[in-house]
């Protein structure tokens, strides 16, 4: 039982008690004799037992709502209890934070990372450009080497050496060209008069096409085709060679004179025209990727091309191939900077071919200029010789 259903209990039963026994005035006792009320006793007794119960009652309840009591101190348990969880829950989002921050910072490392290393992939058209570059400047040393040869075997005919048709005189040079003629590139006209039998290539040695085809000539026969038309083209009969007093007198030292002009003339001109015919002799190999391009191009793929045939394919890899404008799209910026600076390149390799094609036609303008300022330049009348005695 509680405090306080002891306190009611204790109340009821003295209250009872009165009404039962209804305390009185007490009565007269004989003289000198004490009265004793013990009913009052009792009852002040009850009453003072009450009040103290009352007043602990009361000091119990106090030390329970005081600043140390039971409930004080739970609700203070409570109220920190409350706060711990909200210190749990504040670390917690803190870690949550902490935790997306490096996982985010993580992701985009490996963003940047996987930009950088796309950035410095090597693009398949990066590739395909240092091999067109390798073809071109092997093509080109190639070029060199043919047109070189050509040209030695040209000086030498057209200055009419030992062992050339015109150091026999102009009769054997004619007849040797003729007979070329007849042996590579016999007509049907000329067949039908009974001089040759027709060949596959009829007057090729006369026509434009031999020299400018599609970039590379159909291999050996395709060559000379082309050398035998510039031949045509420049000196098809070369002079019989001077020899003997023809050499000697003195108007043979001014014949030679002139013929040393008129060879160095001719070599300029077939020089001019060699270096046309090398750039398109089959020289350096031909790669698969530069095969289909032909294909795609409408030409006839070949397995060894040409300095300008490997030129003229890099040239419009960049300009018509699909393939390229495809990758072109989804190019990284940094492979984009490449590509142009590759374009760059190319477009320097073709300005210094076409600054070294200008120092030759410079060349020709200036014997033009030399050959018509020396036909102009003729004496009014015959002077008489000086007298250098004095």
């Amino acid at each position: 039982m509680n405090r306080a259903s002891l306190l009611t209990s204790t109340t009821l039963g003295a209250l009872l008690g009165a009404a039962v026994f209804g305390a009185g005035p007490a009565l007269s006792q004989a003289a000198g004799m004490p009265v004793t009320d013990y009913l009052s006793i009792a009852i002040s007794q009850t009453m003072q037992a009450i009040q103290n119960t009352m007043s602990n009652t009361l000091t119990a309840i106090t030390g329970q709502l005081g600043a140390n009591g039971p409930l004080a101190l739970l609700l203070t348990q409570g109220f920190t209890q409350n706060a711990n969880y909200s210190k749990a829950q504040v670390s917690a989002q803190q870690q949550i934070a902490d935790a997306t921050n490096l996982s985010m910072t993580r992701v985009q490392r490996d963003f940047r990372n996987a930009a950088i290393r796309d950035e410095h992939v090597v693009n398949s058209q990066h590739c395909a450009h240092i091999d067109n570059g390798t073809t071109i400047t092997v093509g080109a040393g190639q070029s060199w080497k043919v047109a070189t040869s050509i040209q030695g075997v040209g000086d030498q005919r057209g200055e009419a050496l030992q062992g050339q048709p015109a150091y026999y005189g102009s009769s054997q040079a004619i007849e040797a060209i003729n007979q070329l003629h007849l042996a590579r590139y016999c007509s049907a006209d000329e067949a039908a008069a009974g001089l040759c039998s027709t060949s596959q290539r009829p007057n090729a040695d006369q026509r434009a096409s031999s020299l400018f085809g599609t970039g590379t000539y159909d291999g050996q026969d395709g060559v000379n085709a082309a050398n035998d038309y510039v031949t045509n083209l420049s000196q098809p009969i070369v002079p019989a060679a001077l020899r003997g007093n023809q050499m000697t007198s003195l108007i043979g030292r001014e014949a030679s004179v002139r013929r040393r002009e008129y060879e160095a003339r001719m070599s300029l001109a077939r020089s001019v025209l060699n270096d046309a015919l090398a750039s398109q002799s089959p020289s350096v190999p031909l790669n698969a990727a530069q095969q289909q391009q032909m294909q795609n191009e409408g030409l006839t793929p070949v397995t060894t091309g040409s300095w300008f045939q490997a030129l003229q394919l890099d040239v419009h890899r960049r300009y018509s191939d699909v393939n390229w404008s495809a990758q072109l799209q989804t190019m990284t910026p940094a492979a984009v900077q490449r590509e142009i600076a590759n374009e760059l390149a190319v477009t320097n390799y073709l300005l210094l071919e076409h600054y070294r094609v200008a120092i030759k036609n410079a060349a020709v303008n200036a014997t033009h200029l030399a050959a018509d300022t020396d036909h102009n330049f003729q004496p009014v009348v015959e002077l008489p010789t000086p007298n250098m005695a004095n």
